[in-house]
């Protein structure tokens, strides 16, 4: 009997709880469904809303006392598999990953057939640990689907992975408390079972909504960072990655080189295919750029005919790398939209070692080597000298610094093999 001022255990009513879930899930699943009818390009919600409608009507039958039209006993769990391989096939869908049908239906025809032999029968206790296993085994491919996932925040990238991952470690509690309470699993547990239901079915709802915010801001700043013709970065997207890029690298002492493209001729092609030819000819050299660049490397579209690139290294290795380019952009331009162009680039480069320098004057330097490269043929690459190490001007402090200023930028002539033509 209770004593007045001392308090009682709660007492989880485990057909209230399931009602809740029930009552949550279906809402949940017809908001991400109507979700997707006004965003009919993100497919993958109605999967999310399909699986939440399947995974209510599961609870349904596994929380009433009464037959459905004498249902098979193991049909809920049945459907709770089915929604879980909805989840993860909507979230490969969404991060444009090869669907996988097989995945979504093996666990629960396979559980339909499982059942029928005595081990798993009803109540049993190998059902609920058999069953605990294939959702936390769902719940721990979702988790990684979520993690692997590079585009979004931190924040969104973590939780992800966490919410499920608690979930995957509730729904194995069953195995553990098998071996040392198995009176809970039969008694408390379908309580925090159904308590931690309603946990993840907000916490997963607000992880698909995080997501498709997450995809909008990725598509509207790639966009926004984006060259429409090209597809790669625009002048904007294009210097700030660069200040940054030589920030990072300048502030280890490494040095960096600027690259810049100019299509020789583009006039020419214009005048003689038309702006449509030309079009295709900057769409060509784009992606001969992205094909013959590295990574780390980061290219973007400065205007016209114009292109730049910003290269983590010295001039030897940028060289290496605006060579591969130009060879292969000459051999690509020889025929474009069935015409035959020949078209060709001429290629700048500057390196630089400073911790700071002006991404303006590192420009200029890199398009004053282009113009060289341009007056002396064309189709070929030129690199100006690279500017000193900081060390290296250090070393003589007899020298003003006015002075030194001038050292540094001082022309010096260029080996000839750096302004030579690969045949």
């Amino acid at each position: 009997m209770p004593v007045a001022g001392q308090l009682q255990p709660l007492a989880l009513d485990v057909q209230t709880l399931a009602f809740v879930a029930i009552c949550l899930g279906g809402l949940i699943g017809l908001y991400l469904v109507l979700s997707w009818l006004q965003q009919r390009d993100v497919r993958a919600l109605a999967w999310w809303g399909a699986a939440y409608l399947i995974g209510a009507s599961s609870m349904v039958l596994w929380s009433t006392p009464v037959p459905w039209l004498l249902l098979p006993s193991e049909l809920p769990e049945a459907l709770t598999f089915l929604a879980c391989g909805l989840i993860w096939n909507g979230i490969r869908l969404f991060h444009s990953r090869r669907l996988l049908p097989a995945g979504a239906y093996a666990a629960p025809i396979g559980w339909l057939i499982a059942c029928q032999f005595p081990m798993l029968a009803p109540g049993s206790h190998a059902r609920v640990v058999a069953a605990a296993l294939v959702v936390a085994g769902y719940t721990f491919v979702i988790a990684f689907e979520l993690w692997r996932e590079r585009r979004k925040s931190l924040f969104s990238r973590t939780a992800a992975f966490v919410v499920p991952g608690l979930h995957a470690g509730v729904f194995l509690m069953p195995l553990g408390l098998q071996v040392f309470a198995p009176d809970v699993v039969s008694g408390g547990w379908l309580a925090i079972f159904a308590m931690e239901t309603l946990i993840y079915a907000v916490g997963t709802a607000f992880i698909v909504v995080l997501m498709v915010k997450d995809h909008h801001v990725h598509v509207y700043r790639r966009a926004a960072f984006t060259d429409h013709l090209t597809g790669l970065l625009n002048r904007r997207a294009f210097l700030e990655s660069a200040v940054n890029l030589c920030a990072q690298h300048g502030a280890r002492g490494g040095p960096v080189t600027l690259l810049m493209f100019d299509l020789d001729h583009f006039k020419s092609i214009n005048d003689r295919f038309g702006h449509a030819i030309g079009d295709d000819a900057l769409r060509v050299f784009a992606e001969v750029a992205r094909t013959n660049m590295r990574a780390t490397d980061i290219i973007g579209r400065l205007g016209g005919e114009e292109f730049a690139a910003i290269v983590p290294g010295d001039r030897d290795v940028a060289g290496k790398i605006g060579e591969r380019l130009r060879s292969a952009f000459e051999t690509a331009g020889v025929t474009i939209s069935c015409h035959a162009i020949g078209a060709t680039v001429s290629i700048g480069a500057a390196t630089s070692h400073a911790r700071v320098e002006d991404i303006d004057a590192l420009l200029q330097r890199a398009d004053e080597a282009l113009y060289h490269a341009k007056r002396t043929g064309r189709n070929r690459l030129h690199a100006v000298e690279d500017t000193p190490k900081p060390a290296e001007v250090q070393r003589d402090n007899t020298i003003p610094f006015r002075l030194r200023k001038s050292i540094v930028r001082r022309p010096v002539p260029v080996p000839a093999e750096a302004t030579s033509r690969l045949p």
